[in-house]
């Protein structure tokens, strides 16, 4: 078990992942690999909890997620012979374990990047869908085997896979649960590049410090959102509404007046904005949705 690191800061103990804050990166590792990182309700409970305090963090600007060992997961933990269920599993608004960490990461300000290696399947990759990128190693391979085992897609992947990679290679990945490399998924979109093992994480943190030095912390939230929310109308005219009232709101916009700065300046950016302080309060994501009712501009 390991402690934050940030300086002043009261310790969180986990015993599932680790949590460690430096150079303003958040790193959430899962931290079960004598398991192989095996998903179980601790690590979702305690996941859900490490993101959000990521999100909270204003000394955060960015979440890398990845596991200790040579395996990011290898999904639900079935050394029991059984699921591991939650007594109150049937109780109203029980939410199941991987869509809790996929729920939280999708609700997030601050961009989340995965690197992962190894085997991620099931859970180990249904929790990575939400984030903004995902890296993997030359030796990954990926599955989404719910229907060789009787189950049912969990994390809402059903939603965000055909997303990433278009319907029919969802559908091929998921109504056979076959295992699938690393190559394959990087033609087919779910991730973004490939590295070798030993250096998957620092890859991921290289461009987490490229996110935290050179961006507007408040224009990275709203843009993250804005692709998360709005990509899915059937028309443009929500997104441009919305865009037009946020451009209307430059000329008094600080961060936009120190990049242009920054830039005819030819030197790094010093964006004085926040999040969430200096979040326009007006978005319609600002306000809390019922889990059956998405906001829309």
């Amino acid at each position: 078990m390991k402690a934050t690191t940030m300086a002043g800061e009261t310790p969180s103990t986990y015993s599932a992942i680790t949590y460690t804050v430096e150079n303003r990166i958040a790193t959430v590792s899962l931290n079960r690999p004598e398991a192989r990182n095996g998903y179980t309700l601790t690590m979702a409970d305690e996941l859900e909890q490490a993101f959000k305090k990521a999100d909270a963090d204003p000394r955060v600007r960015v979440a890398v997620l990845t596991g200790v060992g040579r395996d990011f997961c290898v999904g639900a933990d079935l050394s029991g012979g059984a699921f591991d269920m939650s007594s109150s599993a049937a109780a109203a608004g029980w939410q199941e374990p991987a869509g809790r960490c996929s729920k939280t990461i999708f609700e997030m300000n601050k961009p989340v990047i995965a690197a992962l290696r190894g085997v991620s399947v099931g859970a180990g990759m249904t929790i990575t869908l939400s984030c903004d990128i995902r890296l993997a190693s030359h030796d990954s391979r990926f599955s989404f085997p719910f229907t060789r085992r009787g189950i049912f897609p969990e994390g809402a992947s059903a939603w965000h896979l055909p997303r990433l990679v278009g319907l029919a290679r969802a559908k091929d990945w998921m109504l056979t649960g076959r295992l699938f490399g690393a190559q394959e998924a990087l033609d087919a979109g779910l991730v973004t590049s490939l590295h070798e093992p030993t250096d998957v994480l620092g890859a991921a943190l290289e461009l987490a410090r490229d996110i935290a030095a050179n961006t507007s912390e408040v224009s990275t939230a709203v843009t993250r959102q804005m692709l998360n929310r709005l990509s899915g109308f059937d028309s443009p005219y929500p997104a441009h509404a919305l865009d037009s009232r946020l451009i209307a709101e430059l000329a008094t916009n600080v961060d936009a007046v120190e990049g242009v700065s920054s830039f005819l300046e030819k030197r790094p950016p010093h964006f004085p904005l926040s999040v969430p302080g200096d979040l326009p309060q007006w978005l319609p994501w600002a306000r809390p949705a019922t889990p059956d009712q998405e906001p829309t501009p």
